[in-house]
């Protein structure tokens, strides 16, 4: 039977292990925390990519955790509309999007590979520490990350190392690549329960790619409330001279270091100021990614998610593509009859579209019209046609939908 290691159960290593045993393939997953926990804050996951969780017949338990998002705004920095639209199955879509919280996802999914691939299939508390080759497999070496001495040996045919922007696979690689590229963005994230705003299924973007107030729900309506996610984006750094902090789920900010940058920032009908101050916990990330690679793939070894193509937090993007790598990981390795031929055909079809990705979500990605409108009318506006005009806007917004995969001919 063909065996699969992966290393790191974020979404991309547990979804791509779903997608293995589905295809009737062996996969061990291995994650250096002690334990699958529900960190993190929200995301929001694309149709197409959900469109893969429901082969998976995860839909009925993404709509026990998760929202199905029915219409996104972008705003300026002042709460006035420069564009929006329907999205998921509301815009014509065969599958809705989802807003949801990271952990709540990632915990879904490591409790269906639990309950389909049997509890073996998980070991946690190792990191990768390196892997040797030969022409029959690949044997990975892990370390137990409580005491550093303990050690585990698991042989496959082929080693994915889903383990994140600071994947030790990449690492072996690419030993001089250095930290990750930091514009000087730091995000501030938080989610709390909040009485229900607008429909309770719409999400909201307030300010460019220098700075930003995200808004959106994500989870059921519970008793005239739901779990709202914001995020506060703000370039605090020169990254000239300063280095990207470490990326942690469990870095704190205090209310009194971020309150006065979302004060900043409007969005109508929502008291942002309330809200913060409502949020027990909030939490900083730097907004980082990485250069595009020449290459993911060395003999047996391969790479998949942020460890191949980190990117900006920018079009929902980023487990929606890590879920993409899954399908397209599994599909070639099912059907090709040497394992190097899956990798050579994975790569040949991801790695030239996350390239594109990256690159446009640098410039600001479909959120791009809220940095064009403020570049013209940095004062604001009365009426945003008479500085940027419909079609140039939509020529933005679905010019990125196309190249994420997940455009529709249907307009609202």
């Amino acid at each position: 039977m063909k065996r699969v290691v992966i290393a790191g159960a974020g979404i991309g290593g547990l979804t791509t292990a779903l997608m293995l045993h589905q295809r009737g393939i062996e996969a061990v997953v291995v994650e250096q925390a002690a334990q699958v926990r529900e960190v993190g804050v929200g995301i929001n996951t694309l149709p197409h990519s959900i469109a893969e969780l429901a082969n998976l017949d995860l839909l009925d338990r993404l709509d026990q955790v998760g929202l199905r998002t029915r219409e996104l705004r972008y705003l300026n920095r002042a709460g006035k509309e420069v564009w929006r639209e329907l999205r998921g199955l509301h815009a014509g879509h065969d599958h809705p999007q989802f807003s949801i919280h990271r952990g709540r996802l990632q915990k879904l999914l490591f409790d269906a590979v639990v309950e389909r691939l049997g509890p073996a299939a998980v070991i946690t508390g190792h990191a990768l520490r390196g892997f040797v080759q030969d022409e029959k497999g690949v044997t990975a070496h892990f370390v137990d990350t409580k005491d550093g001495i303990g050690s585990l040996q698991l042989r496959s045919e082929v080693l994915v190392c889903a383990d994140g922007i600071h994947s030790a696979g990449r690492r072996a690689f690419y030993p001089g690549e250095g930290a990750p590229s930091w514009p000087g963005v730091v995000m501030w994230r938080g989610a709390t329960e909040w009485p229900v705003w607008e429909d309770g299924e719409t999400m909201a973007i307030a300010g460019g790619l220098a700075g930003k107030f995200v808004l959106y729900p994500i989870s059921p309506v519970n008793d005239g409330k739901q779990l709202m996610n914001w995020v506060v984006n703000v370039r605090i750094k020169d990254p000239k001279v300063s280095p990207p902090p470490r990326e942690s789920w469990s870095k704190r900010a205090s209310l009194a270091t971020v309150l006065p940058y979302a004060k900043r920032f409007t969005i109508p009908g929502m008291d942002i100021e309330a809200l913060v101050r409502a949020t027990d916990a909030i939490f900083e990330y730097p907004m980082a990614d990485r250069d595009p690679l020449p290459r993911w793939t060395f003999g047996r070894v391969t790479l998949l998610g942020d460890a191949a193509h980190p990117m900006y937090p920018v079009g929902s993007n980023g487990a929606a593509q890590a879920i993409l790598d899954a399908r397209s990981f599994a599909d070639n390795f099912a059907r090709a009859s040497h394992p190097r031929e899956a990798l050579y055909r994975y790569e040949r079809d991801r790695r030239p579209k996350t390239a594109d990705i990256v690159r446009q979500n640098r410039i600001g990605g479909p959120e791009r019209v809220i940095d064009e409108v403020e570049r013209l009318a940095p004062e604001g506006f009365d009426d945003v046609n008479d500085v940027l005009s419909h079609g140039d806007r939509e020529a933005i917004v679905r010019g990125y939908a196309k190249l994420a995969g997940f455009a529709t001919q249907r307009r609202r």
